[in-house]
């Protein structure tokens, strides 16, 4: 790829308006402009290319066809929206996605007002873009609104719950799928985007309107026989009986690809006003246009910096491995001793490390699609009938299954095992994937129980004890990337329920940790003992059940005590807090203060960044514990 072609269409664009004007063979032109211009950007910064190199046609059409920010355009999660955003006035500041300050790797209100919705989860933007539209009609407004959702993201069950009512509500809705990957139906070239233009077309939509209207004054076998014989015919033409019964006028498949394709049934779409809801039914390839995203497994989803040439990816050299790599070791070697382990993802078995688990155990692995929902349950069930079910699904992501693990697994004290990846600060992909919450929401519950490893070995032992334990649901939460180097053990050990672990002992003061945060403990306590603090350091390694006995001695032998957790509020240091407040010993000027994530939402950076934004990094812990030293010796 020349990487020094020019981009002179793209250079000339003053305003989204320009787009309007362009015939198509420029529109063609442009969109091979910004893919270029994608790819010069992603490699130099990393971030999603994938998703935006299968958009690149549709975006272009899109704005060449529709009056954004005027007309709202939602895109689905947002990780495809780069070509979006390069044509929409950001083209400049590209060279900053998902780092401290820079633009969003997703869509964000905040950063631009063509971005009319915000989203880092999948399948919101059909509910968003129904309640636009609604909003739009109480109005009296009459601007378009349109939803860009991918075929993975319609694996969620709120895409139908959103497009069912918007069905019956009959509101003007353009919703495009962005077929590239399951290919609901193959496109066919030529015959295929002339029927779609044919389907799209005002003429037909007034006939097929008038044609419904007439046979309800016919008997009702007539009535049925017309309507089986337009679904047989748009079925054997099109595959959108699901689309058309859920409310909508379907158009597709077509080339996502193809401008010529794109442009004239977007048209006809805009130009048939007082009709709706559409679907429009586009079919594209993940990674288009780029030869090592098209070979790759993944079509580079998520990447690092990389060599436009070759497609290699700057990965580092960092031979410490991941968490999820451990996990995925450890799950495959209890499941070669136990035929009851089971696994279950949703819609991430790469990046929970499940691809290698179901490579063992193939009938043993499920990936349930974008289903958090359903994972749970479908977990709970498992276990109902005597297996092991780890549900391996991110933090942010199991939020979305909140009332499933309380009602299909807490009340019914299911041993079902969470694997919890992602817990904390994760980085680039900022505010919307933080693992922030899950200590809080989970620790409220009864019958949990809820781990978190302070290394690679104890999250071995703690892998263990999840596989061991079968009294009730459990839960071991642990952060993206490299662990910190220690040794694993040659033979997990499984830990006693509840029972944290002193690290190191001092006095008048002691270190709480829940997690991760350990390490920055320990080398906090080592610059301290030069300034006469002699601190104690305890690994805690449970949130719940709490280690009562410990707790007790740690109030016996310190005037104070600090806990700390990559986690917000309301998590590990709140009932710390309370088991001291209900035992009546704060009464005597105990001190306790807590360590967490701030009550506020902290945006993409590198994850030491977001840590010291926090708070809860090295010279964050360093200074709440010299805060607390100086109290102690001023009362």
């Amino acid at each position: 790829m020349d990487i020094n072609q020019g981009t002179p269409l793209l250079d000339g664009i003053r305003n989204i308006e320009d787009i309007s004007e362009f015939s198509l063979s420029e529109l063609k032109q442009l969109s091979r402009e910004v893919r270029l211009e994608l790819i010069r950007n992603v490699s130099k910064t990393g971030g999603h290319l994938g998703a935006g190199l299968g958009v690149v046609e549709l975006t272009v059409a899109i704005h060449h066809v529709f009056n954004t920010p005027e007309d709202k355009l939602i895109w689905d999660v947002g990780h495809q929206s780069y070509p979006h955003k390069i044509l929409t006035g950001r083209r400049k500041q590209m060279d900053t996605i998902r780092q401290k300050d820079g633009l969003s790797g997703f869509t964000s209100r905040v950063e631009s007002h063509f971005d009319p919705f915000g989203a880092g989860h999948s399948s919101t933007s059909v509910s968003a873009a129904l309640g636009m539209a609604v909003a739009r009609d109480l109005e009296g407004s009459s601007n378009e609104v349109i939803a860009v959702i991918g075929d993975g993201a319609m694996s969620a069950g709120m895409a139908y719950e959103a497009m069912n009512n918007a069905g019956i509500m009959d509101k003007r809705l353009i919703v495009i799928l962005n077929d590239n990957d399951m290919s609901i139906a193959p496109a066919v070239g030529a015959m295929s985007a002339y029927l779609s233009r044919i389907l799209s077309s005002n003429s037909y939509l007034s006939i097929r309107k008038l044609m419904k209207q007439a046979t309800h004054y016919l008997p009702k076998t007539f009535e049925n026989v017309a309507r089986k014989a337009e679904e047989y015919t748009r079925g054997m033409v099109t595959g959108g009986t699901l689309f058309e019964e859920l409310g909508f006028y379907y158009v597709g498949p077509i080339d996502g690809h193809k401008i010529k394709h794109l442009v004239p049934v977007l048209k006809n779409i805009r130009d048939t006003k007082g009709k709706g809801p559409f679907l429009i039914h586009t079919v594209t390839q993940k990674g288009k246009g780029y030869p090592p995203a098209e070979k790759s497994e993944d079509k580079f989803h998520g990447v690092s910096k990389f060599d436009i040439d070759s497609g290699d990816q700057n990965k580092g050299s960092n031979t410490i491995p991941s968490y999820t790599s451990i996990f995925a070791k450890c799950l495959i070697s209890e499941a070669t001793k136990d035929d009851k382990i089971v696994a279950i993802t949703a819609a991430m078995p790469g990046g929970t490390g499940l691809d290698k688990f179901g490579k063992e155990f193939p009938s043993r692995t499920f990936d349930v699609g974008i289903a958090e929902q359903h994972a749970v349950t479908f977990a709970g069930g498992l276990a109902s009938e005597g297996f092991k079910p780890f549900v391996s699904i991110y933090s942010t992501f199991l939020q979305r299954a909140y009332d499933q693990i309380i009602h299909d697994i807490a009340i019914q004290n299911l041993p079902v095992r969470f694997a919890i990846d992602r817990a904390g600060f994760v980085g680039a992909d900022g505010y919307t994937h933080h693992g922030s919450f899950d200590i809080s929401y989970l620790i409220c519950l009864p019958n949990f129980v809820i781990m978190a490893p302070s290394d690679e070995a104890e999250f071995v032992n703690m892998i263990s004890t999840a596989t061991q334990y079968d009294k009730g649901p459990i839960a071991f939460r642990y952060p993206r990337g490299q662990g910190i180097g220690v040794k694993l053990p040659e033979k997990p050990i499984p830990i006693p329920i509840g029972e944290g672990k002193v690290i190191r002992s001092g006095n008048k003061i002691a270190i709480l940790s829940f997690g991760a945060r350990l390490k920055d403990c320990l080398i906090a306590s080592e610059i301290l003992i030069k300034e006469n603090i002699d601190v104690t350091v305890v690994d805690a390694r449970f949130a719940k059940p709490l280690d009562k006995k410990l707790l007790n001695k740690l109030y016996k032998d310190h005037e104070a005590i600090i806990t700390i957790e990559e986690g917000a509020y309301g998590g590990f240091g709140s009932v710390v807090l309370k088991f001291f407040s209900d035992m009546g010993l704060l009464d005597d000027g105990f001190i306790i203060r807590t360590i967490n994530m701030p009550d506020k939402f902290i945006d993409h950076a590198n994850p030491q960044e977001q840590l010291e934004i926090a708070k809860i990094d090295l010279e964050g812990i360093l200074s709440t514990i010299r805060l607390v030293y100086s109290s102690i010796k001023n009362k």
